[in-house]
C-alpha cells in the first residue's frame, strides 16, 4: 500500500508539473498567425510581430550560400541512390576542393569512389537527384566575377525549360523555404508559409533554447492534421541567432502528391561563422520523388563542408 502511495504520489507530482508547465505558455494571435509563446519568451519580452516580418524578409540563409562563391573550402560529398528496399544501388563518395583566386574559383577533385551507375560513359550523372546536386556544389569550369549580395535579387525560372527550369526551381525550394514560387504546377499557392491565407493551416510555436552554443530564437511551424493534403511544407524548425537574428540552423520537410508527380523530401542545414561570414558547414537531403516520363529516384545526400580560406 505504501509502495502504491508513493508512486500515486510521484505521478500526480508529474502530471501537476506538465499541467503547469504547458499552462505557462501564451497564445498570441497576429492576422490570421495563432502563436504559442513559451515563458521564457514571454519573459524575454520578445516583440512577435517585428520577429515575424524578420522571419519572413530573411536573406541570411540564402546570403550564406551566396558566401560560398567568396571562399575556399573542402567538402565531403556523399551521393546515394537508393532501391526501394533502401539498399545502394549507384553512389559516389568524394572529397572536393574549391579554391579561390584572382577573383575566380575553381575545384579541384582530392578523392572520389564511385559505386554502380552513378556516371555514364562520358562521366555525367545518371540520376537526376546527382545531376541537381552537382549543379548546386561542384564545378567544372573556372568561374569569375561573382559577389554574394542577395538584395535585390530574385529566383526566375522564367524562359527556361528542362533541367535548367528545376534547378531555378530547386534553388528557390532550397533557399527560400516558405516563400510562393511561381511556375511550380499545383503547388505555387501551397508553398508560402507566412502568407496570411495559409496561416491557419499550421501550429506555430516560439522558444528560446541553446544550438551549439549559441543562444537561438527557435521558430516550429508544424501543419495541422486535417489540412496535409493542402500544403507542401510539412514542417519547418528554424533556430535564429537571438542577437543577430541569423539563420543558425533549418530542418524542413516537404511533400506533396500531384498525381502526375510527386515528392517527399527532408532537409537539414547547419551553419557556421568564419570571420564575417555566415556558411554552411553541413547540408542533408532525403528526397523519394517521382515525376511524369520519368523513373522514380529515392537519394540521400550530405555535403560536410570546412577549411574555409
Amino acid at each position: 500500500m505504501i509502495k502504491k502511495n508513493i508512486t500515486s504520489f510521484f505521478c500526480m507530482v508529474f502530471f501537476s508539473a506538465s499541467f503547469a508547465q504547458k499552462n505557462t505558455d501564451t497564445i498570441i494571435i497576429i492576422g490570421n498567425k495563432s502563436i504559442t509563446l513559451s515563458e521564457v519568451v514571454v519573459n524575454n519580452k520578445l516583440n512577435v510581430p517585428v520577429f515575424i516580418n524578420r522571419i519572413k524578409n530573411d536573406t541570411s540563409f540564402y546570403k550564406a550560400f551566396r558566401n560560398l562563391h567568396m571562399l575556399g573550402f573542402t567538402v565531403i560529398n556523399d551521393i546515394r541512390m537508393n532501391d526501394a528496399d533502401g539498399k545502394i544501388k549507384a553512389g559516389l563518395h568524394s572529397t572536393t576542393k574549391q579554391i579561390r583566386s584572382k577573383n575566380c574559383r575553381t575545384m579541384q577533385t582530392l578523392q572520389e569512389q564511385v559505386t554502380g551507375d552513378i556516371y555514364d560513359e562520358k562521366r555525367n550523372f545518371n540520376y537526376y537527384t546527382a545531376k541537381m546536386y552537382g549543379s548546386l556544389f561542384f564545378t567544372k569550369d573556372s568561374i569569375c566575377d561573382e559577389d554574394n549580395i542577395v538584395t535585390g535579387r530574385a529566383f526566375n525560372a522564367a524562359g527556361k525549360s528542362g533541367l535548367e527550369k528545376n534547378k531555378e526551381q530547386l534553388k528557390m525550394l532550397f533557399f527560400n523555404p516558405g516563400k510562393r514560387i511561381s511556375g511550380l504546377p499545383f503547388i505555387s499557392n501551397k508553398i508560402a508559409i507566412y502568407d496570411e491565407e495559409m496561416a491557419d493551416k499550421y501550429d506555430m510555436c516560439i522558444n528560446i533554447d541553446m544550438y551549439k552554443n549559441t543562444s537561438c530564437y527557435i521558430f516550429t511551424q508544424t501543419v495541422k492534421p486535417e489540412n496535409k493534403s493542402n500544403v507542401v511544407v510539412d514542417k519547418m524548425t528554424t533556430w535564429f541567432n537571438d542577437q543577430t537574428f541569423e539563420v543558425v540552423a533549418r530542418n524542413y520537410s516537404l511533400s506533396y502528391n500531384a498525381g502526375v508527380y510527386d515528392f517527399k523530401v527532408q532537409m537539414e542545414v547547419v551553419m557556421t561563422k568564419f570571420e564575417a561570414y555566415l556558411v554552411p558547414s553541413l547540408i542533408r537531403y532525403t528526397g523519394n520523388w517521382k515525376a511524369i516520363f520519368k523513373s522514380r529516384e529515392r537519394g540521400v545526400f550530405t555535403a560536410t563542408l570546412y577549411d574555409f580560406k
